[in-house]
């Protein structure tokens, strides 16, 4: 290669290098460096009053609302009330066939009075020098051993059929007769005359379960009583989800309900105030930043010269603005605008 070649070669790396440092600065012009004062916005921060609102829907029931079941299986003989009957009680209310349990029941009894011949006879030859000791005892455990077969079964024949716990009414009936049930097969749900309250029962989602609390106030609404807020609270939380619905349950005890306005499984809505447990911040979600399962980061500045990133705790987003639960304690001004550009301790300037 001559010398002329070396020359030309030498030029063109010049000029494709100056062309490269040009593009560079060409595509990082407009953003801050390190060291630029960051124009941004902010708000103080004043720690709020309420805790907010959660509002769910659910069904009417009562507080003694019941699943009725037999004792032991079988085939249903008797059926003797339909879905909205009412009923007194200790009324009959379902039977099951007792043919083989009371067949059970002969043949313990049969068994109690051979092991109290056994026993007699025993007893009678061991007074005699006959029999061993080791042999009446053994009489006597047999005999107390049939006495208790025979109030098992009579335990189960006493628990074929269903009677009715307290006055009240039929809200389903799920078999029919004939119908062969399991043990704990519920077979009717009752309720009572809602003696003791109506509830509303509400779903929730893990997030809202964690923020009620027992004793919070709600008010209820329903379309059968149209045009009426009713006055409840929370009287107790379900401790785990409800594997039908994926929910949490909470139950809201009404203060006073029309009479004769509601029935079990009326649609209802409600709105929970929720108790103020500690301070809680509204700020704009703009200012969020990295949010992730209820954690995010916001800047603060406390001199209006530096900006400082703070982890934060988000409860809920509501319309316009975000619920901070936690992290903003130390007070100061919350950066509004600019963040995108701010690192923690970057300069700012505040417009």
């Amino acid at each position: 290669m001559n010398t002329f070649s070396y020359y030309s070669l030498g030029i063109a790396l010049v000029m494709a290098l100056g062309a490269c440092s040009s593009g560079s600065r060409d595509t990082g012009a407009g953003l801050p460096g390190g060291n630029d004062v960051i124009p941004v916005r902010v708000q103080p921060l004043a720690a709020k009053g309420s805790a907010g609102t959660v509002a769910a829907t659910g069904t009417f029931t009562t507080d003694d609302e019941t699943a009725l079941a037999f004792r032991s299986g079988g085939i249903i003989e008797q059926l003797l009330v339909r879905e909205g009957d009412p009923f007194r009680k200790g009324q009959l209310l379902a039977a099951v066939e007792s043919t083989e349990i009371n067949t059970a029941l002969q043949q313990v009894r049969l068994g109690l009075e051979k092991a109290e011949r056994d026993y007699r006879r025993a007893r009678q030859l061991y007074a005699d020098s006959v029999a061993t000791l080791e042999q009446m005892e053994n009489a006597k455990t047999a005999l107390d051993a049939a006495k208790q077969d025979v109030e098992r079964a009579s335990y189960q024949v006493n628990h074929t059929a269903i009677t009715a716990p307290f006055d009240g009414y039929v809200l389903q009936r799920p078999v029919n007769v004939g119908q062969v049930v399991g043990p704990g097969t519920p077979v009717l749900l009752v309720a009572s005359k809602a003696k003791g309250g109506w509830l509303l029962k509400v779903g929730v989602s893990d997030r809202q379960w964690s923020a009620i609390r027992v004793g919070d106030a709600a008010t209820v609404t329903t379309d059968a009583v149209p045009g009426k807020e009713l006055r409840a609270e929370v009287t107790r939380k379900s401790e785990g989800v409800d594997p039908q619905s994926g929910v949490f349950n909470v139950y809201l005890k009404l203060a006073e309900a029309p009479a004769s306005s509601l029935a079990s499984g009326l649609f209802g809505r409600a709105t929970i105030q929720l108790e103020q447990t500690s301070d809680v911040w509204f700020i704009p979600y703009e200012a969020l930043m990295d949010g992730d399962a209820g954690k995010a980061y916001v800047f603060v500045t406390n001199d209006g010269q530096t900006a400082r990133r703070v982890a934060v705790n988000v409860s809920a987003i509501q319309q316009d603005h975000a619920v901070v639960t936690a992290g903003l304690e130390a007070g100061g001004s919350l950066i509004v605008s600019g963040s995108p550009y701010l690192r923690d301790g970057s300069h700012i300037t505040i417009k």
